[in-house]
């Protein structure tokens, strides 16, 4: 792995660390973020809910209010029709919750996957239709490329309201009444709105907060009740989980909404955190959403209902949430066991036929079509390349794809989009369908158009270090300045420091078989604890200095705080 470390222009660090009154590393951590102005650099260590642009820039928002507003009075039978990952989960428990406020009472959808596949598809909207015609159909973090399914409810007779954050593939096919940050102009900063990368989750909190403020304006006395910041939990969850950048809007709503998550009411979310380990005396931060919360949400969609999921998120019953929340657990160890052989297959395949392959597409009969998608952000991580892991569905092959820094999964897919039946998703995670006959045919032309737009082979892996530090600058004051940086996540990841010329202070201890910790000592002698996991097959030689590249963090252990460095690279000193 090469490592990467652009030094902010001299002096400016210094410069910021002056005017904004933050220490120098902080300040060159800010700088090389682009944040060199002192207000700037203060409205983005301090996220307040304040500075949430008004909800009604958002494109189509003011008949999207005026369509609920109509709804709410004249007291309409509403659907709701949700995708099953994290957001889609998020946003339908979201809206229901708050249109049941006003005295409403939506049903709700999630596509089975085995049954309907993805997104708004006709099998999920007329099983939506069974329990009779509504006035208005709203559908979740899908519909933007639903066009013909779109039509057939309109043909209906029915309203159709498409709150969605996925990339429209012909914007003039539209119909309906569609809420996309992508499609949509506004009457803001039309270059970068600070909501242009919210996920559906945001969105429906930006819809909902428009609502309010209309009903509001007109004294409505349920609408004045509502408190929307008591729901932020479930748009950090399905924010974060979403893997949308967390800079702009979504970084004040994912940092105040692990706030209401750390306080959250909900029994089922409380039960949830139970199961997953999440200590209550502990900041929530956003790993445990990615690695606890949400893959157990996510079970529930990749191997059964996931309307499962929503339920847990809105019941008020602490034993249905106690009983839900052992169940999802449940397909959560079921989907690990699934997702690590279809791994050790996934590298197998990899290693005898497709290692030179600058975008890899894999397949097996074997595979389920509902568990691939963490299977390719393994391999794709693990290799460095964008990675499409295909499952068995009949006649068709369906999976999912992962992307890499510089290669825009969206492009990719437009140039084999003569392949495939159905595709979608972000620039770097997509879900795909295609017949099996036309397998090989994509994989050739997956390679060839990675290697169009990259412009050349894939590069060696890069790590790139946030800032180099001495030993003597690790201590707790630091990590309590690097706090203000929370939450990280995409487009603010955790900063990887470089420490240069250390020496172990004694051998690495293995433990569970596949991680070690390590010692170090400062320079006045003071001794740093670190770990590394997963990396007790290339442990670092002891006595002999090193160049360190790690992740502070804090390890929480008998009730003590404690500093941590988290090994990520090594490599001897030059």
């Amino acid at each position: 792995m090469h490592w990467i470390h652009t030094p902010a222009a001299a002096g400016e660090a210094e410069e910021l660390s002056k005017r904004a009154g933050v220490g120098p590393v902080l300040a060159e951590l800010l700088v090389r973020a682009g944040h060199r102005d002192p207000a700037d650099a203060a409205e983005f260590l301090r996220p307040d809910l304040s500075r949430l642009e008004d909800p009604f820039l958002v494109g189509n928002i003011v008949p999207a209010v005026a369509r609920l507003k109509a709804a709410i009075e004249a007291r309409e039978k509403v659907v709701v029709l949700g995708d099953y990952d994290v957001d889609g989960v998020s946003s339908t428990a979201l809206l229901v919750l708050v249109l049941r406020r006003f005295g409403l009472d939506p049903s709700f959808v999630v596509p089975r996957r085995s049954e309907d596949g993805y997104g708004l598809s006709r099998s999920a909207i007329d099983r939506a239709l069974e329990a009779g015609k509504p006035g208005l159909f709203i559908a979740l973090d899908c519909g933007t490329n639903s066009h013909e399914e779109v039509a057939y409810l309109m043909g209906l007779g029915i309203d159709v309201l498409v709150v969605d954050h996925h990339r429209s593939k012909d914007p003039a096919l539209q119909r309906g009444l569609l809420v996309n940050p992508h499609i949509q102009g506004s009457g803001g900063d039309a270059a970068q709105p600070a909501w242009q990368h919210l996920c559906t989750v945001g969105l429906v909190f930006k819809l909902l907060h428009g609502l309010l403020k209309q009903l509001r304006s007109e004294n409505h006395p349920v609408a004045a009740r509502i408190k929307l910041r008591d729901h932020l939990d479930l748009v950090a969850m399905g924010t974060i989980a979403d893997l949308v950048p967390l800079l702009g809007e979504n970084r004040i709503l994912a940092k105040n909404g692990l706030r209401i998550l750390q306080e959250t009411a909900r029994p089922g979310l409380r039960a949830l955190m139970d199961v997953s380990g999440i200590s209550s005396t502990q900041a929530i931060q956003p790993v445990d959403i990615s690695f606890r919360l949400g893959p157990r949400i996510n079970a529930s969609g990749r191997l059964a209902d996931a309307a499962l999921s929503v339920e847990l998120l809105l019941s008020e019953d602490p034993v249905f949430s106690r009983q839900t929340a052992q169940q999802l657990d449940v397909f959560n160890r079921e989907r690990q066991d699934i997702e690590r052989k279809i791994t050790e297959d996934a590298e197998r395949m990899i290693e005898d036929l497709y290692i030179g392959d600058a975008g890899i597409v894999l397949f097996s009969e074997a595979w389920h079509p509902g568990v691939v998608g963490i299977v390719a952000g393994r391999v794709t991580r693990r290799y460095n390349r964008p990675c499409i892991v295909l499952g068995n569905e009949g006649d068709m092959a369906k999976g999912s794809g992962r992307s890499i820094d510089g290669v825009n999964l969206v492009d990719i897919l437009t140039d084999c989009s003569r392949h495939l039946s159905s595709w979608g998703g972000h620039p770097m995670a997509v879900g795909v369908s295609l017949p099996k006959i036309e397998l090989e045919g994509f994989r050739t032309r997956f390679a060839g158009a990675v290697r169009d737009h990259s412009g050349s082979e894939i590069a060696e892996a890069t790590l790139g270090i946030a800032a180099w530090l001495t030993t003597d600058q690790v201590h707790e004051g630091l990590m309590d300045e690097l706090d203000a940086l929370h939450p990280y996540g995409q487009g603010n990841p955790e900063p990887v420091f470089g420490l240069r010329g250390v020496s172990l202070r004694r051998r690495p201890e293995v433990f569970k078989v596949r991680h070690f910790r390590f010692w170090l000592d400062d320079a006045r002698g003071r001794a740093l604890n670190g770990v590394a996991w997963k990396m007790a097959d290339r442990m670092p030689p002891v006595g002999v200095p090193l160049d360190l590249a790690v992740e502070l963090n804090w390890n929480f252990f008998n009730d003590r705080k404690l500093l941590q460095l988290e090994l990520v690279d090594w490599r001897p000193s030059l």
